[in-house]
């Protein structure tokens, strides 16, 4: 698609609405499921596995969902992702034991893991490649406002009707995302210019003629992923480390969510007007220093000041993982190298916390989300050899 023929107009809500939707029924569920699952009888450890469940569904449905998506195609795809999470809804709605809300949280991730493939993909096909950094980040952005207004939608429907609300304010979001979907229209595959239609790759061949990238920037948005999850264990554990109460906390931690949303559009007009390294390189220095910061803080205006400061590394990073995926996905092959893309950013959001807890067990707490931070400075190296140091082109 042309810069010129190209309007925001056209796209803005087809395209990010529904992800602002899928983010305000995330919001919604995700500080309630523990609960759930406490209130069908299921111990605390059981309640954390249960809740463990979504990232697992995602990542063990990450080359399922590229495979689906290059065979139905995008707009079908959401449709599908949207059906599903209403279905996995209803399944925790109406559980009767934990097993049962268990396996509703399951399919709820792996209908995500559908869900933002496909988003990833139809965005590459609908913009183009001069603002693809800004539709990114943009839908990154879109994504952080959902889970941000999730919780407060959630709250208050739970005031009329106790924990359900949660999952009612859930099922409407999703129901909403999946009409919007419907409303999409479906793009045209655009063929390249002397060539007729081209097989589709195995995802074995497009694995090993790639591997230098997954190798490189996939490791390094590994990290990312790693470090990102590690925040929001390393916030409320250092927090509770050095004495604040948990209404304390959520403040806090509401007060870097919030920062985390106002700087998502400039990140992406930075990186489509200079470059992806002038955002990879601040974002992840910014959260390595900052994880390194964190133990030193031993008071409330340290604390809240540093966790702010993590905020805004994570906020100006907003869509790097997606935009550096689509710059290295092929044209011919591209939803299964998206579907490889993301098990290894998934693989580095699993990892991560798992790493901190093995560091905190072994050393200290201050000791293991310091070593977390290293994460932040491989990624930059990692970042700094792989990504084009000169600005681009631009077309005029």
């Amino acid at each position: 698609m042309s810069d010129t023929a190209f309007s925001w107009k056209k796209i803005i809500i087809p395209a990010f609405g529904p992800s602002m939707l899928f983010g305000i029924g995330n919001g919604a569920i995700l500080p309630v499921i523990a609960l759930s699952a406490i209130s069908l009888n299921a111990s605390p450890a059981m309640s954390g596995v249960i809740v463990s469940l979504i990232g697992l569904g995602s990542l063990v449905s990450n080359i399922p969902a590229a495979l689906i998506t290059s065979r139905y195609g995008e707009r079908l795809s959401l449709i599908g992702a949207s059906v599903l999470c209403v279905i996995a809804l209803i399944l925790c709605l109406a559980a009767p034991h934990a097993a049962v809300l268990a396996l509703g949280v399951l399919l709820m991730g792996m209908a995500t893991s559908v869900f933002y493939l496909a988003r990833q993909s139809y965005l590459i096909d609908a913009v183009p490649m001069q603002l693809r950094a800004r539709a990114f980040s943009t839908l990154g952005g879109t994504q952080r406002i959902g889970m941000f207004i999730g919780p407060f939608a959630a709250a208050a429907f739970m005031h009329f009707i106790g924990l359900a609300g949660a999952y009612w304010v859930a099922i409407i979001a999703l129901t909403a995302a999946g009409v919007l979907s419907f409303a999409i229209p479906e793009l045209e595959i655009r063929p390249t210019a002397g060539a007729g239609p081209a097989a589709k790759p195995r995802m074995a061949s497009i694995a090993g003629e790639h591997r230098k990238v997954f190798l490189t920037l996939g490791l390094g948005v590994l990290l990312v992923g790693a470090i990102r999850a590690s925040r929001q264990i390393a916030i409320p554990l250092w927090s509770d480390a050095i004495g604040l109460n948990p209404a304390t906390t959520a403040i806090v931690f509401g007060l870097t969510s919030a920062i985390d949303m106002l700087v998502f559009y400039p990140a992406g007009k930075i990186m489509d007007q200079y470059g992806r390294l002038w955002v990879a390189l601040p974002c992840t220095i910014i959260l390595g220093l900052a994880f390194l910061a964190i133990p030193l803080t031993h008071s409330l205006p340290a604390f809240v000041l540093i966790c702010t400061l993590m905020g805004f590394g994570n906020g100006i990073g907003s869509g790097i993982v997606m935009t550096l995926g689509a710059d290295a996905s092929p044209a011919v092959g591209r939803t299964e190298f998206l579907g490889i893309w993301r098990l290894i950013a998934d693989v580095g959001t699993s990892a991560g916390p798992f790493f901190l807890s093995g560091m905190t067990a072994l050393f200290s707490l201050g000791a293991g989300i310091a070593a977390t931070g290293g994460f932040g400075f491989v990624a930059a190296a990692i970042f700094w050899r792989s990504l084009p140091h000169a600005r681009p082109a631009r077309k005029d």
